[in-house]
This record gives C-alpha cells, sequence and structure tokens, in this order.
C-alpha cells in the first residue's frame, strides 16, 4: 500500500496543476489519468480546435489578400495533412505534460483510480491511501437521449473524421457549438446551427448575442433558433435525416451534438466515498473546492462551481495547492476570468453584462462603438463589422463590463481583465494615450455614451 501526501484523480490542466503545485511546496503526490495526459484541452479541446481554427481562418485571409493586390489562386484545404500534423503536436504535449510530472517529482499511474473507501482508491490493482484527494476528471460531451443518436457526432469525433462533410447541422448554442460552426463553413461545409432558445451564447451581452448571429449569417452560417432535433435517421446513402420538433426535415452529411458536457466521474465510485453530486452528477464543492468529505477536493468541469474553461481549473488548483501545502490561504474568489470565444469573428468579454450590471448597480452607462476593421476596408467582398462595449458604474465611473467582437478579441480581452481586476475607471481609460491604427484603441477613445 503506498501513501501520499495528495493523491489527484484525472491528469488534465487542472490535475496537473494541482499535483506540480502541490510537489513544488513540498508534497508527496501521485496522479492517475486513464486516457492521455493533458486531457481535454490538450486532446479534444482548447488546442487542436485552435489549430482548426487557425485553418478555417485562412479562407478569408486569402480573400483579403486579394484586396491588398496578390494573387492567390485558388487554395484548397487538405483535411489529412491538417489531421496529420494535429495529432503530431498533439502527441508531442501528451510528452511534455509527463516530463513535467517527472520532474516535479509527481508520481504518475495509467489508469483509473477507483474509490474503495474514503481514504483509499485503487488503481491497475495497487491500493493506494491518501492524507487528501483531488478530483480532476474533467467532463465529456453530452448527447440527448433521442431516436437515432447513435448517428450523431460530438466535438470529440470531429478531429477523426475521415473527410469534411458537405454539410453539417450543429446542434447546440454555447461555445462549442459556435465554435465549431464557424471552422466547418471557413473549410467550405455548408453550416447549419440548431439552437432550442431564441438567439445564441446564453449569458453572453445582448448586443454581442445580436452582432454575433448578424455576422454569423453575413459568413454563410445558417441559425435556425427555437428548434430542437426529435430523432435522427440513416439513410440508405450514408446522410442522416434529422427530424426537429416543428415536424421539418433535414439533411447532412454530419449531425454534430454540442449541448452541454457531463462529468466523467463512471470509473471513481463516488459511493463508496460517500462524496454527494448534484442532479446532473457534477461533484458538490465549497468556496475552497472541498467536498462533503473532509479531505476529498475537487476542481474544474466535474464541479458545481465556476465556468468551465481551462484555466479556471488551473487556477482553482493553484490556490488549493498555496492554502494546503505552501502557508497562503486563498481561494478562486480573488479572481476575474475573462474568456473568449474563438469563433470567426472572436468574441472576448470580461465582468459583467449590461443587463447584469443594471440589476446589481443603480444607474450605469454604456460605450458602445461598431465598424469595419482597418484590415478589410479595401475589401469588397468581406463586410465584416467589429463590436466593442463598455459597460461602467455610473457613481464609482469604474469599468465593470467589457464585450467585444472582432479580430484577435481574445488577445485584447486579456489585457482588458487585467484593467478590470485591478478596478480601473472610466477616466483612467480616458487618459491613456490610443496606439494608432489599432482595433484596441477603440477602448481608451470611446467619449459619447450610447445610453
Amino acid at each position: 500500500m503506498t501513501h501520499y501526501d495528495l493523491f489527484v484523480i484525472g491528469g488534465g490542466s487542472g490535475g496537473v496543476a494541482a499535483a506540480r503545485s502541490s510537489a513544488a511546496l513540498g508534497a508527496r503526490v501521485g496522479l492517475a489519468e486513464g486516457d492521455k495526459l493533458g486531457g481535454t484541452c490538450v486532446n479534444r479541446g482548447c488546442m487542436p480546435k485552435k489549430w482548426y481554427m487557425y485553418a478555417a481562418q485562412c479562407m478569408q485571409e486569402f480573400e483579403a489578400a486579394k484586396s491588398f493586390g496578390w494573387d492567390v489562386g485558388s487554395p484548397r484545404i487538405s483535411w489529412h495533412q491538417l489531421k496529420q500534423n494535429t495529432f503530431k503536436e498533439i502527441r508531442r504535449l501528451n510528452k511534455v505534460y509527463g516530463t513535467m510530472l517527472d520532474q516535479s517529482g509527481v508520481h504518475t499511474y495509467q489508469g483509473f483510480a477507483t474509490f474503495m473507501d474514503a481514504r483509499m482508491v485503487v488503481v491497475n490493482e495497487e491500493t493506494i491511501t491518501a492524507s487528501k484527494f483531488m478530483l480532476a476528471p474533467g467532463a465529456r460531451p453530452f448527447v440527448p437521449q433521442l431516436e437515432g443518436a447513435e448517428y450523431a457526432i460530438t466535438s470529440d469525433d470531429v478531429f477523426h473524421l475521415e473527410q469534411l462533410p458537405e454539410r453539417i447541422i450543429i446542434v447546440g448554442g454555447g461555445y462549442i457549438a459556435v465554435e465549431f460552426a464557424c471552422i466547418m463553413q471557413g473549410l467550405g461545409v455548408d453550416t447549419t446551427i440548431m439552437y432550442r432558445a431564441d438567439a445564441l451564447l446564453r449569458n453572453f451581452d445582448h448586443d454581442i448575442r445580436r452582432h454575433a448571429h448578424q455576422e454569423f449569417a453575413k459568413k454563410g452560417i445558417k441559425c435556425v433558433v427555437m428548434t430542437q432535433p426529435v430523432s435522427l435517421h440513416k439513410q440508405d446513402d450514408g446522410k442522416i435525416q434529422l427530424t426537429c420538433n416543428h415536424g421539418r426535415k433535414w439533411i447532412a452529411d454530419q449531425v454534430m451534438f454540442a449541448t452541454g458536457r457531463v462529468p466523467n466521474t463512471e470509473h471513481m465510485h463516488l459511493a463508496a466515498a460517500g462524496i454527494k453530486t448534484d442532479v446532473r452528477g457534477r461533484v458538490m464543492v465549497d468556496a475552497w473546492q472541498k467536498t462533503n468529505v473532509e479531505h476529498i477536493y475537487a476542481i474544474g468541469d466535474v464541479t458545481d462551481s465556476h465556468d468551465n474553461l481551462t484555466p479556471v481549473a488551473i487556477n482553482e488548483a493553484r490556490a488549493f495547492a498555496d492554502t494546503h501545502f505552501g502557508n497562503r490561504r486563498r481561494n478562486f474568489s480573488e479572481f476575474i476570468t475573462p474568456t473568449a470565444v474563438f469563433s470567426q469573428p472572436q468574441i472576448g468579454t470580461v465582468g459583467l453584462t449590461e443587463a447584469q450590471a443594471r440589476q446589481q448597480y443603480h444607474h450605469i452607462h454604456i460605450y458602445r462603438r461598431v465598424f469595419v476593421p482597418t484590415k478589410y476596408r479595401l475589401s469588397d467582398t468581406i463586410h465584416e463589422k467589429l463590436l466593442m462595449k463598455l459597460v461602467v458604474d455610473a457613481d464609482s465611473d469604474k469599468v465593470i463590463g467589457v464585450h467585444m467582437m472582432g479580430p484577435e478579441a481574445g488577445e485584447i480581452i486579456q489585457i482588458m481583465g487585467v484593467a478590470l481586476r485591478a478596478g480601473a475607471t472610466k477616466h483612467e481609460f480616458d487618459r491613456t494615450v490610443a496606439v494608432h491604427p489599432t482595433l484596441a484603441e477603440e477602448f481608451v477613445t470611446m467619449r459619447e455614451k450610447a445610453e
């Protein structure tokens, strides 16, 4: 029987961060991963998705190049080459994660960990005990139970398709649905997003949601709202027939579900440890990531707390390590969370939406700007517009929300996150000299209130 100060279940970004940070502070740490190191982010999420988005953006870049005098001919995508290069880099990252754990002194187990009781797990028939356990197994795509669901794919499957489909229907309206819709459309696929509500990107600012619909439509993505599938049927020609709740039938080469994620807890036998979950199967934790069992903690997508984002899990992990092994008590409440949707164009947001601000503050000011980016001013075929928005508490003059949809929104919103974390006021934005000509300068040159 092997004993650790901390045993981590899950070798994704959050689990690896918890293990390495705790080991660096002197803890004896073990980690079990039943799949490949790096978790969703490295193997099926952030990284491969970003490379596919870069590939999809190239077509617009080729089109923009024409306006600058370039003859780019007739470019074509090699799906096989894109897949091959992506998987090659993923394999490299898997090795990097293993090396980082080894160099940190973390003992890594290749296998699933199963609780025997609250103090003991078994991995590959080896019994392990620990003073503390960290649950970080992540989550996987959820496919609704409907007739013919076996014919659908998820975001995990896209990277393994033998060929690009001619036509795809993506069911869902969140980050993943929107990002993959833009990837598919950018690679030349006839793309439809089907969503059960009246607008995409629930919980985003209403101006961003409206602008997103307009921009996606310009690119040829068909957004079908207030609609959901009730059955799928595979035809003799291999195509899939989708029947929606209104009775209409749709035909596509692939139907992809991006309808949420469920925790990866099936191997863990949580009941043996007495760990409580909510109605969706997520592990319930307090503000310090502690479960109902005193010495068992959980971070990331398996929990019922915070946003399901890689950097969130990493910072939850580091705060845990500092609190328990570094004599520095802190939790995720001290962080602010900027986030980006790597659609085309990108979306960046940090802080409160306008609706949230109106609920929490007596008087707010809104600053909004919509314009064509300089890069596309010379083009007759690219009609993309950029939206930038500031939400300000009128009483304190603090900027409490920043929202953007346009080129490099992800890069720009990262810096805006620092400004909001520091409590910057609109006056401080105003007295910052603009870098001209850039997109980001608009955030420091907006003077006229929208309302």
